[in-house]
């Protein structure tokens, strides 16, 4: 990503040659965010392409992750909140409103970006989100429309059903995925989360089965076998 233009290349690369379904890129490069206007190139390429890309956590470098992070504590704490307790899902919930911001969704209205962990912090805070972004100015299209059909969220790696009520009160069931967050976590956790939905009454059996997998073979353009 510190490169958006062979960024770019790469995956027109991948897609064409070796049927790629998308990319799923660490969230940040070593320059920072990837709103500029200099990243054009690589949206505009995944519209064409019609491809989505998944925004990971990424570590950032590491004397501004020990200013933001840490404290009055070990560095292992300082690695854990700044990591995957904390610190990984902000940073990418903050891109996707740097990138709103920015009018890169104004551009590329047919963009396709996939953020996981329950949608890293955002289905929490969506409605303070769309309350507040007028005070940033005018975009052509409001967040609300954005989070609708731009965003897709996968379900990984925090297993409980809590952030699940959330994200199934203010979250299109085509936009939400199951998803597991391997190596970090385990299959047999997944499975067990995803028996504890089918049983908690939150989703009817049609909508258990687009989570389970056909918004993502609706996403990605392919069939479970």
């Amino acid at each position: 990503m510190a490169h958006p233009d062979a960024a770019a290349t790469e995956l027109e690369r991948t897609v064409k040659e070796y049927s790629f379904l998308g990319a799923l890129v660490d969230h940040k490069s070593e320059k920072g965010y990837c709103d500029g206007d200099e990243y054009d190139v690589l949206w505009k390429k995944a519209q064409d392409l019609d491809v989505p890309i998944y925004l990971h956590p990424s570590r950032p470098e590491d004397q501004i992750f020990r200013k933001t992070y840490g404290g009055n504590y070990s560095d292992r704490a300082t690695a854990v909140i700044g990591g995957a307790m904390w610190g990984w899902h902000s940073e990418v919930g903050i891109h996707v409103l740097r990138l709103h911001a920015a009018g890169v969704f104004d551009r590329f209205p047919k963009l396709k970006i996939v953020i996981g962990h329950f949608g890293e912090m955002m289905p929490f805070m969506l409605q303070r989100i769309i309350d507040q972004e007028v005070l940033m100015g005018q975009r052509k299209r409001p967040f609300r429309n954005v989070w609708d059909e731009n965003i897709w969220i996968t379900t990984s790696g925090a297993w409980s059903l809590d952030p699940m009520r959330c994200i199934l009160s203010n979250t299109k069931i085509e936009h939400i995925m199951y998803s597991v967050d391997y190596p970090f976590t385990t299959n047999e956790y997944g499975l067990k989360w995803f028996e504890e939905l089918e049983k908690s009454g939150l989703v009817t059996n049609e909508q258990l089965e687009l989570i389970a997998y056909k918004n993502a073979e609706a996403l990605l353009g392919v069939k479970a076998t």
